[in-house]
């Protein structure tokens, strides 16, 4: 069973800054891009930021230059620089798993997703 669990969140005033962490267990050797969405009241959940096995990086263009996504095996962190009112939000940590063999592909069958954790920004 795959788990995720974030920690991180909290209020803060714009031009603050907090750290995000989300700790996936319940797999072993599989690859796993592990990636941030936002989800504000009354709108869509949204991509923030991914960063996969190898390190590589992608970031949604109102967050580029403010945040930073990092990993330590199977943490993700996110560090969130600048805030803004605009930052207001639930954020989810997602994994998706692949890799080879059979293990891997039964676990890459759906992403998993964490509890969520709230970011609040105040003007």
């Amino acid at each position: 069973q795959v788990r995720l669990v974030e920690s991180g969140g909290g209020s803060v005033q714009a031009g603050g800054s907090l750290k995000l962490s989300c700790t996936a267990s319940g797999y072993t050797y599989c690859k796993n891009y592990m990636s941030w969405y936002r989800q504000a009241p009354g709108k869509e959940r949204e991509f923030v930021s991914l960063v996969d096995t190898d390190g590589s990086t992608n970031y949604a263009d109102s967050v580029k230059g403010r945040f930073t996504i990092s990993r330590d095996k199977n943490t993700a962190y996110l560090q969130m620089n600048s805030l803004k009112s605009e930052d207001t939000a639930m954020y989810y940590c997602k994994a998706t798993v692949y890799g080879a063999g059979d293990y891997c592909s039964r676990l890459g069958r759906s992403p998993y997703w964490g509890q969520g954790t709230q970011v609040t920004v105040s003007s």
